[in-house]
C-alpha cells in the first residue's frame, strides 16, 4: 500500500521546525491526505548525509508513494544534488509534491484519459520540471551568497586583527571538534551525542559549528 511521508529541515537547531511541519500537516488536512510518517532534520542542506532523510529515503520507494515538503529548500540547497534526489524518486515512481510549487501537487494520473488530456499531462510535467529546477538554481544561490558573505566577513575580522580571538576555540582544540563533527555531516551521530561526547554545552557546540561551516 503507497505511503505518503512529510519531510522538513532547518540550518540550524535556532531555526524552528514547527512551521514547515504545520505546513505540511495542513495541507493534508485540507485534502484529507493521512500522512504515515513525518521526517525532521536540523542539518545543512549543502548535501544529503541527514539521518532522518536518509531513513525516508530507505522506505520511499515504492511506486505510488508521495512525499511532501514545504518548499524546496527545505529538500537540500545545492542544485544538482537537489535534482538527482527528485530524479531518483521519480524513477521509482514516488510523487514529490512541494507545496510552493502548485504543478507538483497536481496528480497527473487523473488526466490521462485521451489524447487531449495526455498532451495537457506532459505540458503540466514539463513546466513543473522548469519550476522545480527554477527554485532549485535559486536555493543553490541562497548558498552561495551565504557563503561569501562568510568569507567577507572572516577576511575582515582577519584585516582587523580580531579573528585569532574570534576564532580561538574555548574549551576543546578545534581540531578534535571538526574530527568529531565530521560523522554529525556523514549522519552517523547525532547532534547531541557528538555534544556527549566532547562534554560540550550546546551554545559552545553551535558556536564551533558555525566556524567549523564558515571554514570550509
Amino acid at each position: 500500500m503507497a505511503k505518503v511521508y512529510g519531510y522538513h529541515r532547518t540550518s540550524t537547531t535556532e531555526q524552528h521546525l514547527d512551521r514547515g511541519v504545520k505546513a505540511i500537516n495542513d495541507y493534508c488536512q485540507e485534502h484529507n491526505i493521512e500522512l504515515d510518517e513525518m521526517f525532521c532534520d536540523q542539518q545543512t542542506g549543502k548535501n544529503f548525509n541527514r539521518p532522518d532523510y536518509q531513513a525516508m529515503k530507505r522506505m520511499a520507494k515504492h511506486k505510488g508513494d508521495v512525499i511532501i515538503v514545504s518548499e524546496l529548500d527545505r529538500l537540500g540547497r545545492n542544485k544538482l544534488d537537489t535534482l538527482k534526489e527528485i530524479q531518483h524518486y521519480k524513477n521509482l515512481g514516488v510523487r514529490m509534491m512541494i507545496l510552493e510549487i502548485p504543478t507538483s501537487l497536481i496528480n497527473y494520473s487523473s488526466l490521462s484519459n485521451d489524447k487531449d488530456q495526455d498532451m495537457a499531462s506532459m505540458m503540466m510535467d514539463t513546466i513543473n520540471n522548469m519550476l522545480v529546477e527554477m527554485y532549485a538554481t535559486f536555493a543553490h544561490a541562497e548558498m552561495q551568497k551565504r557563503e561569501k558573505r562568510q568569507r567577507e566577513g572572516i577576511a575582515s575580522m582577519k584585516e582587523r586583527g580580531e579573528w585569532e580571538q574570534y576564532g580561538r576555540p574555548k574549551a576543546i582544540d578545534f581540531k578534535l571538534f571538526a574530527k568529531a563533527y565530521k560523522d554529525v555531516e556523514e549522519g552517523t551521530v547525532k547532534p547531541f551525542e557528538c555534544m556527549k561526547q566532547l562534554g560540550m554545552t550546546k551554545p559552545s557546540f553551535y558556536r564551533y559549528k558555525k566556524q567549523y561551516e564558515a571554514l570550509k
